[in-house]
């Protein structure tokens, strides 16, 4: 059996970038320059990491994703996971809708550890310029995060929900699905 290298061939590498030690780049992923990656981060086919961002350690950062310019991603983060993407078949059963969307996160985001941010079924979920999330966020799939919003202690955000700019949320706030939040909320 052979092991795959843990940085893909063709994946490009910006200057002054520091990678830690148990770090997978899949093929085609780009990594911008003098950006920080911690020890166990993955960060699959095709991402895209921008210049002087951050991702700490155990960070994951699935397939077609990017972050922008100036990121911080806290510990043990999952950014591209499967959305709960499910629907009864005739006979009952759940049978799982696949979720072809990406994450895109804007610049100077910064996301606290644990979180999930699911990719979008079809559309793309997406974080804001500037937005920042505390730990144990869970943002669902085809949500939209506005410019410079704020979400603290465990918010949850249900699929194909929008947030306008500047909008807060906390204490365990759980935002139900196909909502429009106003700016500044």
């Amino acid at each position: 059996a052979s092991c795959a290298q843990p940085v893909a061939k063709d994946a490009q590498i910006g200057e002054g970038v520091r990678i830690g030690p148990g770090v997978t780049v899949g093929p085609g992923a780009i990594i911008g320059d003098r950006a920080r990656i911690a020890a166990g981060v993955h960060i699959g086919a095709g991402a895209i990491i921008g210049a002087r961002t951050e991702l700490r350690a155990g960070v994951v950062i699935e397939h077609a994703c990017s972050l922008g310019q100036d990121v911080l991603v806290h510990a043990n983060t999952v950014i591209g996971s499967d959305g709960f993407g499910f629907a009864r078949d005739a006979h009952r059963q759940w049978i799982k809708i696949y979720q072809l969307g990406k994450v895109h996160v804007g610049d100077e985001v910064e996301v606290g550890a644990q979180c999930s941010i699911d990719r979008g079924a079809l559309e793309d979920t997406r974080i804001g310029h500037g937005s920042k999330l505390d730990n144990q966020i869970q943002i669902g799939h085809n949500v939209v995060i506005g410019d410079h919003c704020a979400l603290a202690g465990c918010v949850g955000i249900a699929g194909s929900t929008t947030l306008g700019k500047r909008v807060m949320a906390g204490g365990g706030a759980g935002i139900l699905g196909h909502l429009y939040i106003a700016d500044d909320v």
